[in-house]
């Protein structure tokens, strides 16, 4: 069975960071790629970052553009593993965040996800 579960969200004060980790299992994910969604109250689920693995030391990351610069994603294979670090919060990036796994490039629409994770709830207070 299919699993990703997140771990690091919390509350934290604008211009703060919080680190994301989402431990996938169930299968081997390093052909996949994985990444992070946030969904605020009353919005559409959106991309925030994805990762791709391309053999040897080469990845390929994308990011929604209200989060580049201060946002970066990262993987461990071995560990099936994916984190966000997440710098300079805003009130605007509260969200629960999902993790989540596709085939295919590093950015992907939600309709596009194979697996989706529980999702953990940031709050940023302003």
């Amino acid at each position: 069975q299919v699993q990703l579960v997140e771990s690091g969200g919390g509350l934290v004060q604008a211009g703060g960071s919080l680190r994301l980790s989402c431990v996938a299992s169930g299968r081997t994910f390093s052909s996949y790629a994985m990444g992070w969604f946030r969904q605020a109250p009353g919005k559409e689920r959106e991309f925030v970052a994805g990762i791709r693995w391309s053999g040897g030391m080469i990845y390929y990351a994308d990011y929604a553009d209200s989060v580049k610069g201060r946002f970066t994603i990262s993987r461990d294979n071995a560990e099936n593993t994916v984190y966000l670090q997440m710098n300079s919060l805003k009130s605007e990036d509260t969200a629960v965040y999902y993790c989540a796994a596709w085939r295919g490039v590093a950015k992907v629409n939600p309709t596009g996800v194979d697996y989706w994770g529980k999702g953990t709830l940031v709050t940023v207070s302003s």
